[in-house]
């Protein structure tokens, strides 16, 4: 990336949204209505990925996200749901955020905050709060969750009008306890919120984002789209050489088990003999000999073998034909919430599988 940042086109947007899709493992939106809101963005206003070196340390920032579960069949979010969240927050803290960021990278969520970013008329900072996609909010909260002291406000508004769903929030408090109750506000609204959450000044991002995270999304997805001009093979690979990760099958859906539990999808995959667990994202993949071969934060994903499209959990049927790639999280763009063995210990609870045992940090 130069280094005053680079000015976003429609082609940046459909890298970001194979690259977002593919770093999703498994959650993180749809790549469709994310790709539709990076258009926007780009089209309304000149819009920059700006490096976080080049904005004042002192400004403050504010992360952009969608909260919810896949496979909910009333979700909905407009783009004046987006802009009204900014709103609420504005008019909740007195604060007019200097710059702005997204969660984590996904189909959908690695265009949060470009559409209020161009609006705005303020910094897009390539300092995600996590590199790759994760099933809550505390994740992605650049470990701010660990500071007793720190008080968030997130507001949240989502939910179709006419059928009673629409909601909008405003909540301050802690970390967990505001993020818990903006998972039942997506509940509520029939399945996704649109979020702003937990200002902070751009000095901490630089040890607890994954800075880099957004431009790592967008050459993925220059990668894969190169690959697929020749087949879906050659994309899948680009892929696995450019993030250092490997295939581990190439096969039909054997077992699709799905349940929307308190705002999540929650369920299990086998393909050709290796069984994943997800929880949004895919949290585990063990072999067909029952040996684990990957552990969250490390990137599971799926691919159609057909049409090559990045296929999250929510949208596997059984008999379809896919790739599944592993890569060590090693060689994503993460951040400080991904290696707190406190978080990985309650997905433990959720999906009924060791974590914490198989990862080396």
């Amino acid at each position: 990336m130069e280094r005053n940042g680079i000015k976003l086109t429609e082609q940046h947007v459909r890298w970001a949204a194979l690259g977002g899709a593919i770093l999703g493992g498994g959650g993180g939106g749809s790549a469709v209505t994310g790709a539709e809101t990076g258009e926007l963005a780009v089209r309304f206003s000149p819009l920059e990925l700006t490096p976080l070196d080049q904005i004042d340390p002192e400004t403050v920032i504010v992360t952009a996200s969608m909260v919810g579960a896949p496979a909910a069949q009333e979700k909905f979010v407009s783009p004046a749901d987006m802009m009204r969240c900014v709103e609420l927050f504005i008019k909740s803290t007195g604060i007019r955020p200097g710059g702005i960021i997204t969660n984590e990278n996904g189909g959908g969520s690695t265009f949060n905050g470009w559409l209020e970013a161009s609006v705005l008329g303020i910094p897009l900072l390539d300092a995600p709060c996590n590199g790759r996609a994760h099933p809550t909010g505390v994740m992605g909260s650049l470990n701010l969750h660990r500071d007793p002291t720190y008080v968030t406000t997130m507001t949240c508004v989502g939910g179709r009008k006419e059928l009673g769903r629409y909601v909008e929030c405003t909540v301050t408090g802690s970390i967990d306890h505001c993020s818990k109750l903006v998972r039942a506000a997506a509940v509520e609204a029939g399945g996704l919120v649109a979020v702003i959450r937990n200002p902070v000044k751009a000095s901490l991002l630089q040890k607890n984002s994954a800075v880099g995270g957004l431009s790592q999304a967008i050459e993925t997805g220059h990668r894969y789209a190169r690959g697929l001009e020749q087949s879906v093979q050659a994309g899948v690979q680009e892929v696995c050489e450019f993030l250092g990760g490997e295939i581990l099958a190439h096969g039909p859906v054997e077992e699709y088990q799905l349940r929307s539990e308190g705002g999540f999808d929650v369920g299990v995959v086998k393909i050709c003999g290796y069984e994943m667990s997800f929880w949004n994202e895919y949290m585990t993949v063990d072999g067909p000999d029952g040996q684990r071969r990957g552990t969250f934060p490390d990137l599971i994903m799926t691919f159609d073998s057909q049409t090559g499209r990045p296929t999250p959990t929510s949208d596997l049927r059984l008999g379809q034909e896919v790739y599944l790639i592993h890569v060590g999280y090693q060689h994503l763009k993460l951040a400080a919430p991904m290696f707190d063995k406190d978080l990985l210990a309650g997905v433990e609870n959720i999906i009924h599988r060791p974590m914490v045992e198989h990862v080396p940090f």
